[in-house]
């Protein structure tokens, strides 16, 4: 089962994928992370998108495609898609390759919640460089002020990507670009299950499982 999770950078698609993950069973596939691992090793990928990434812009179709593809295959074909795809060149690209396996998406799940909720969110999350744990300076602040709680000594940073004139870039590109997605599925007679994120998680969590918990037993 192939699920694409839509919706703006901090709509919550990270923590909602990895509950889908654990529900259904499925690969949990973040661009984001992929990207972020490539860059980190310092791979000839990870290079080639970094400097989109650090100033808020949408990695090139070509990088983003070639990575994703693959990492659907490693996956079985069984898996979440989170952060992908977001351009309409991508979202055909994806049609092509799964129909050429035989395979198809079996649904289109997408988080909806007002930029200025995502820009409270975002801004406000910390990191730990070592271990990748993320906090968040108002609602899921750490024990000690700064510090990772795993990684004791070591200081939380904010990602390039989290700042406010990057997030105000990240938003508008999304609003640009990623929007159309949802029409490009839409067209093609994709079923769009719209899902309010801006309430508590575990509300969210609830409501798409009800969706997608029909749509398993009808298959």
């Amino acid at each position: 089962m192939v699920i694409v999770l839509l919706g703006p950078p901090g709509a919550g698609k990270g923590t909602q994928c990895k509950r889908i993950v654990e529900r259904y069973r499925l690969a949990h596939l973040s661009s984001g992370d992929i990207l972020r691992s490539e860059k980190a090793a310092g791979t000839k990928l990870g290079r080639k998108a970094q400097r989109y990434m650090d100033c808020g812009k949408l990695v090139p179709d070509q990088i983003i495609i070639e990575t994703m593809v693959g990492a659907i295959a490693c996956a079985g074909g069984d898996c979440v898609l989170d952060g992908f795809p977001r351009t309409v060149v991508q979202a055909a690209e994806l049609d092509k390759e799964l129909a050429q396996k035989r395979e198809k998406i079996d649904a289109v799940v997408s988080l909806v919640v007002d930029d200025d909720v995502v820009e409270e969110r975002i801004t406000g999350r910390r990191s730990c460089p070592v271990c990748g744990a993320v906090y968040h300076i108002d609602t899921l602040k750490p024990k000690i002020e700064g510090h990772c709680d795993k990684c004791k000594n070591q200081e939380l940073i904010q990602r390039p990507d989290d700042k406010p004139d990057v997030v105000k870039q990240r938003l508008k590109t999304y609003h640009e670009q990623t929007t159309a997605v949802v029409g490009y599925y839409a067209d093609n007679s994709q079923e769009i299950l719209d899902i309010d994120a801006d309430r508590p998680v575990d509300d969210v969590t609830a409501q798409i499982f009800e969706k997608l918990d029909s749509l398993v037993t009808a298959r």
